[in-house]
């Protein structure tokens, strides 16, 4: 039995060296290079070409290098039977807590403005609430949602939470469905969102969903790009209706230098580093992953392929 795996081209040698030393059990192969495709029972992968997974008449389970799976839903001829384990650990968690206090604090205090009078040698005295008086909603609450939203209710934030289906989150005021909603969204001051990419959530963060917000509400998107109807959240913003947006994930990644967001003076761009998997250990999780796999025991990072996610 054989292994494959498709990365970035920067970092393709490393990761297969690396997955060999941790499994010299299995053959590992790169993706362009898989040998007898009759032999091949495990893919892990990043954003694979369609049809690409198609070719392993014998797969058996695909990984994720990352907590994503949307890359691989994507393809609409992956073998529809085969698992996915998605590739998770305590340091995503962690670095996804550090982004979102960041930068909910830097809209929470305005540092934009801040930022703006140094520019011109103003000495501008910017007052804001406390964090009590400023509600941020967060949307997803799953691993990293959840957690995020504990974080800034421990700041002191007044926190809600929004999912598809009815979550508890100690600390957090929660909604649910369709019919929580607009409630969830009339009450937020700072959106985040941390929502799994689904058909259901695809365009999520539109014009409609913006009109339902606070006029001066901000938005951060630390999810996915498709999330985000881009024309929209332009509109408005040049409109006014939302202030300030931090988008660290695109539609197209890198994001073309043309692009308007680059120069918008109310988006602050970050080139998708907000929960980014360290190589090594993820390499390790990926190796565990696989050797539970093959003992048939539980996977706790195994998708629901009936939910997306």
């Amino acid at each position: 039995m054989s292994l494959v795996i498709r990365v970035g081209p920067a970092r393709a040698d490393w990761w297969l060296a690396h997955m060999r030393a941790l499994l010299p059990e299995i053959e590992c192969r790169p993706w362009d290079d898989p040998g007898d495709l009759d032999a091949v029972r495990y893919a892990v992968v990043w954003k694979p070409p369609a049809g690409g997974l198609k070719r392993f008449p014998n797969l058996e389970l695909i990984v994720s290098i990352g907590a994503g799976i949307d890359h691989i839903l994507a393809d609409p001829e992956r073998p529809a039977d085969v698992p996915i384990v998605r590739t998770t650990s305590g340091e995503l968690t962690q670095r996804m807590r550090e982004y979102v206090l960041l930068h909910v604090l830097r809209l929470h205090r305005d540092l934009p403005a801040i930022e703006a009078a140094q520019k011109s040698a103003e000495w501008r005295q910017v007052v804001t609430p406390p964090a009590p008086g400023r509600t941020v909603g967060v949307m997803g609450l799953g691993n990293l949602g959840a957690d995020a939203a504990r974080a800034l209710a421990a700041v002191g934030f007044a926190v809600r939470g929004w999912s598809r289906s009815p979550k508890s989150v100690a600390g957090v005021e929660t909604f649910a469905g369709e019919a929580g909603l607009d409630a969830f969204l009339a009450g937020t001051d700072i959106l985040v969102c941390l929502l799994p990419l689904t058909d259901a959530t695809r365009g999520i963060l539109d014009a409609r969903l913006f009109a339902k917000l606070p006029e001066g509400a901000s938005i951060i998107n630390a999810a996915r790009g498709e999330h985000l109807v881009e024309a929209d959240l332009i509109a408005a913003l040049d409109a006014g209706h939302i202030r300030y947006a931090t988008l660290d994930v695109f539609h197209e990644e890198p994001l073309p230098p043309g692009h308007p967001f680059w120069r918008h003076p109310r988006v602050y761009v970050t080139p998708h580093v907000a929960s980014l998997i360290d190589p090594v250990a993820g390499g390790e999780i990926i190796a565990a992953n696989i050797r539970r796999f093959i003992a048939g025991e539980p996977i706790p990072d195994l998708v629901d392929l009936s939910k997306g996610y």
